[in-house]
């Protein structure tokens, strides 16, 4: 079976009795050749399928280390159904006085670009928030910078400022899911973060929100794939991340664990990417004094 100069299998045809006539050997050689374009294309698509996976899987195999006094949980789970993969991606970036930033984004569209651009994002995050901006104004040097750019995807993203020292959380979102909080008794609620344009629109418009943070709540941020389905409605799918289910007090990596069983995540639509933070308590929180 031979297509593009290139043998992609034998195809060995055989009966009792009479040979094959003229134009049965010609209808087998047409479905040699066709078949052999079919694999070609098959192993074509599978390579570059492979190649933008594990690039993604590189990219993402190593975040940025965050400061001790968190701790993080991350996940990455590609999508079984899908032929591309996504643009998913999460980050987090030491700040200064024991700050972490905290972010996960979602390239819009699948496969290699996608991924490619991700890394673009990624970088320019990290540049931008070495500035040890705001996550709003954060937000906004991205925007403006990919705009300016005719060859990047839009993505949505959600970032957000964890200050231990002083229990607080500052969020800023494009045009991404807001996150979840988990208190202290396992009730979780969304965190009502303000809703600004994906990044690449050169909309700007990007607004922060502050909330206390303690050591015995937990925050969780994720991609789309974790709870879109194609025949549920959006809050339908929000709501089985929400109210009171979890344990409480869990923690970072029990908490993805037990999110991803309830959402079914091996069986998602889509790439999901999911990260959860926890302050760490210092024995002067635990024993009641809080964080100082």
């Amino acid at each position: 079976m031979l297509a593009h100069g290139r043998v992609h299998g034998v195809l060995v045809a055989a009966r009792e009795g009479k040979g094959f006539t003229g134009d049965e050997t010609g209808s087998l050689r047409y479905a040699a050749h066709l078949t052999a374009l079919l694999i070609g294309h098959a192993r074509a698509h599978a390579s570059a399928r492979g190649t933008a996976l594990n690039l993604q899987r590189a990219l993402l195999a190593e975040p940025g280390r965050p400061h001790p006094n968190l701790e993080i949980a991350t996940r990455y789970l590609p999508s079984g159904r899908s032929n591309l993969v996504g643009g998913d991606w999460f980050e987090t970036v030491r700040l200064h006085y024991g700050r972490t930033l905290l972010v996960v984004g979602d390239v819009m569209g699948h496969g290699l670009d996608a991924a490619v651009d991700m890394n673009a994002y990624r970088s320019a995050l990290r540049y931008v928030a070495s500035a040890d901006l705001p996550p709003h104004r954060v937000l906004r040097h991205l925007d403006a910078t990919v705009a300016a750019m005719t060859d990047r995807r839009p993505a949505t993203c959600l970032l957000v400022r964890v200050d231990p020292a002083r229990g607080m959380a500052t969020f800023a979102g494009a045009g991404h899911l807001p996150p979840v909080l988990f208190t202290a008794d396992g009730d979780a609620a969304l965190v009502p973060v303000p809703v600004g344009p994906p990044l690449g629109t050169g909309a700007g418009g990007y607004e922060p929100l502050t909330l206390a943070l303690g050591g015995t709540e937990t925050l969780l941020m994720f991609t789309d794939g974790l709870v879109e389905r194609r025949d549920e409605d959006i809050d339908v799918s929000l709501a089985r991340v929400t109210g009171r289910w979890a344990a409480p007090g869990i923690g970072a990596e029990d908490l993805l664990d037990a999110v991803l069983a309830r959402c079914d995540a091996e069986h998602a639509e889509d790439d999901v990417a999911v990260l959860a933070a926890r302050i760490r308590r210092r024995p002067a929180d635990a024993d009641g004094a809080g964080p100082g």
